[in-house]
């Protein structure tokens, strides 16, 4: 037991906003709530916009977008067919591989649709 505090005193203190709400379940999980809530808002919510948009640019792969798959092999994508699952990328000159769209994990330049069409 500490020497400075003593029992009765310690019992009797104020919890402030917490103690004013009389000890009740609410006051008791609201700081875990607020925690909740805060975590939601600052690391939650950003990486499902960031996934959502990365999902997004790795749908609309086209011919001449510069990827990166899972296996850290960086390539220029070759043939693209919507629907399909597949991607031809080059990974060396004359070097062609086919790889599925899901294990693309980043397209690091996108070529603009202008450009892409004028070829």
């Amino acid at each position: 037991m500490n020497p400075f505090i003593s029992p009765a005193y310690a019992q009797a203190a104020d919890g402030g906003i917490l103690g004013a709400l009389g000890g009740s379940p609410l006051g008791q999980f609201l700081p875990l709530i607020l925690i909740f809530v805060l975590f939601y808002f600052l690391m939650i919510r950003p990486q499902q916009e960031q996934a959502k948009k990365l999902k997004a640019q790795i749908a609309a792969v086209k011919r001449g977008d510069k990827v990166l798959t899972a296996g850290g092999i960086v390539g220029l994508v070759t043939k693209s067919r919507d629907g399909s699952g597949e991607v031809e990328v080059e990974i060396a000159p004359n070097v062609r591989v086919t790889v599925m769209r899901d294990t693309l994990t980043n397209v690091l330049n996108a070529t603009p649709a202008a450009a892409n069409d004028a070829k």
